[in-house]
């Protein structure tokens, strides 16, 4: 029996009771018991991802999107992984990607999340079986600084490709952003646009990413996982790189961001978590995405900057 954990008035953190666990775990597959031939599609299984290979079709998966551990020593609510050497870290990676492959289409992308430490043996692996075509650094600005070193507030997601033809919407996920210098032509706004929040500007993506808000306490898509990431961060990955309707199978589901995000934006999904604690907390996340489908920072469309009240 878990203990529900007693919140501050305004803290949303997702908590979950025994009875909402039961309830929740009618709705869980089990990756030891998987049916003969079952539809994995809108589904969350609690298992190793290495067991669910083969239950997906092939050739089927538009979008993997892969945040496996990172090379840290972290404990995942009982479930703990520990560093290891950077060539047994490749191993590991390789270790469950290469079950991966054959559940992707020829035009399906991969994005693959990692930190400083772990980053290049992300890279070294993702180019031997992938076209890696860019790396995006996104600003994590949270935690406390650091005395004797940088302190760390970025992370990279490797984006890579299985051929030369996929998906890219470009328009799916421009930043509306605020013009310091408008510039005029002929007396009328050049590539600009006022309303009466002011003056903005809708720009093309870069692979530098500074709009993004790690999920606290006041935010209701936060949860206890000590490294979730933001549905945010998620919408950019999902819009640009898949359709609706297209498949996206997160082997390494956490707190569910990933399934949460397709279902909002009207994708189908796939998720994978080997903590069964977390499978609840992806569960209760889904069953509030149906009625709330909003995304912390993106409306109408649009991505916003940081802290600009949407």
């Amino acid at each position: 029996m878990k203990k529900t954990t007693l919140r501050a008035p305004r803290n949303r953190t997702l908590s979950l009771s025994d009875e909402e666990r039961k309830k929740l775990q009618q709705e869980l597959l089990y990756a030891k018991q998987l049916p003969e031939n079952p539809d994995l599609t809108d589904r969350v299984i609690c298992g190793d991802c290495a067991d669910v290979a083969g239950a997906i079709p092939a050739g089927s998966v538009d979008l993997l999107i892969l945040d496996p551990p990172y090379n840290l020593s972290k404990d995942f609510a009982g479930l703990k992984f520990s560093n290891m050497s950077n060539n047994d870290y490749m191993a590991y990676l390789e270790s469950w990607l290469e079950r991966l492959l054959p559940l992707l289409k020829p035009t399906a992308s991969v994005y693959l999340c990692g930190d400083w430490l772990c980053s290049a043996a992300g890279f070294m692996v993702l180019s031997k079986y992938f076209t890696v075509r860019n790396r995006i650094v996104w600003q994590r600005e949270k935690g406390r600084g650091a005395k004797h070193n940088w302190k760390n507030c970025c992370e990279d997601i490797w984006f890579a490709t299985v051929g030369r033809e996929y998906t890219f919407n470009v328009d799916a996920v421009k930043q509306k952003r605020r013009v310091l210098a408008p510039y005029r032509q002929d007396g009328r706004p050049k590539d600009w646009v006022e309303s009466s929040d002011g003056k903005f500007r809708l720009t093309c993506p870069s692979n530098f990413w500074d709009d993004i808000t790690v999920p606290y306490w006041s935010m209701p898509e936060n949860t206890d996982h000590p490294t979730q990431k933001p549905e945010k961060l998620l919408a950019k990955l999902i819009l640009a790189s898949s359709n609706p309707g297209d498949v996206i199978l997160d082997p390494f589901s956490g707190s569910g961001t990933t399934a949460v995000t397709a279902r909002k934006l009207d994708r189908r999904f796939i998720a994978v978590e080997l903590n069964e604690e977390y499978c609840f907390w992806i569960l209760a996340r889904l069953q509030k995405a149906r009625q709330n489908r909003t995304i912390q920072g993106y409306e109408d469309g649009v991505f916003y900057e940081r802290n600009s009240g949407r």
